[in-house]
């Protein structure tokens, strides 16, 4: 994990780290494939990115409410 100018570790969330890389990694699927990709697939990943973003919302304000 990257460190910040003192050395220390930036992402105390873990969660919210691995939350938001799949959220790239499924963007960067649909980016490179909806020119090939069914109406069915394009359709479950937009749900997907719904609920990722919903998960990463989530995490982000946790303790906030």
């Amino acid at each position: 994990m990257a460190k910040d100018a003192d050395g220390n570790e930036r992402r105390a969330n873990v969660a919210l780290r691995e939350l938001l890389d799949e959220m790239i990694a499924l963007t960067r699927r649909v980016a490179n494939g909806v020119g090939t990709m069914s109406p069915a697939e394009l359709a479950y990943a937009h749900e997907r990115v719904e609920w990722l973003a919903e998960e990463i919302w989530e995490e982000a304000t946790k303790g906030l409410k």
